[in-house]
């Protein structure tokens, strides 16, 4: 980067580089916290807000992670997992780096809520309980619901099996039995606790800040066909999505 593009540089993104570059050096491997938003005004001489836009920024780029009442630390390489999603196929792909490993297996029983949400006529449903894994670390600890159609031809998946670990995905293995394909994937972000069966698999505490995703899988025809509930550890994990305008 030139001296013009540098004097014309925002200052948050002046901030960023700087801390990029802090932290592709190894200043703060280890776990070693990086300054607080109130340090690194007073020694920049710029505005909370101004840091608070620099850190968003490589939150967002994966580079940093931030914990409530910890701090910010480097995303060391290996410690968390970072995938951009914007298709169905990306989701179908999650397999390619990383491992699912089954924690409670393919069973029936009743959820009223996730059979509500699948819109049933019964509270009855098929349900599986997974953990993922990048690099030997579990990330995200997913609840899958599956209508008892569409779950009769995977009951004997040796995937889906209790301690089963392969590289596939739930949808992946589903997908060539359906006759209609899926083709939306319909999400909500939350946050929320670590209940302690979540807590147990991710090894966090119980009640510790976690991203919630809810994705319902429809096939073409617009029938739910799979309901997922995934809660990520933030530590180990960044979600980026890239919208682009309609035609671009």
């Amino acid at each position: 980067m030139d001296s013009r593009t540098r004097e014309t540089e925002p200052a948050y993104a002046q901030l960023a580089r700087q801390l990029r570059d802090a932290v592709e050096a190894g200043r703060y491997n280890d776990g070693v916290r990086l300054p607080t938003e109130a340090e690194l005004a007073e020694q920049h001489g710029v505005s909370r807000q101004t840091v608070r836009r620099a850190f968003q920024d490589l939150v967002a780029d994966g580079i940093v992670y931030r914990v409530p009442g910890r701090g910010t630390f480097a995303n060391e390489s290996g410690r968390r997992y970072r995938r951009q999603l914007g298709s169905i196929e990306d989701l179908l792909a999650l397999s390619a780096d990383t491992v699912m490993e089954i924690v409670s297996p393919l069973r029936r029983g009743v959820d009223i809520d996730a059979a509500s949400r699948l819109r049933l006529d019964t509270d009855l449903l098929y349900t599986v309980v997974l953990q993922r894994v990048h690099d030997g670390i579990p990330f995200v600890h997913t609840t899958i619901h599956l209508p008892d159609e569409v779950a009769a031809d995977v009951l004997d998946e040796p995937a889906l099996q209790l301690g089963a670990s392969s590289r596939n995905t739930v949808i992946g293995l589903l997908e060539p039995y359906l006759d209609s394909p899926i083709v939306e994937a319909a999400q909500s972000i939350t946050v929320a606790p670590a209940s302690e069966q979540v807590a147990e698999v991710l090894n966090c505490a119980v009640g510790h800040p976690l991203l919630r995703v809810d994705r319902l899988y429809s096939n073409e025809t617009g029938v739910p066909t799979e309901l997922s509930v995934s809660y990520f550890l933030p530590e180990h994990y960044t979600y980026r999505v890239t919208l682009r305008r309609s035609g671009h």
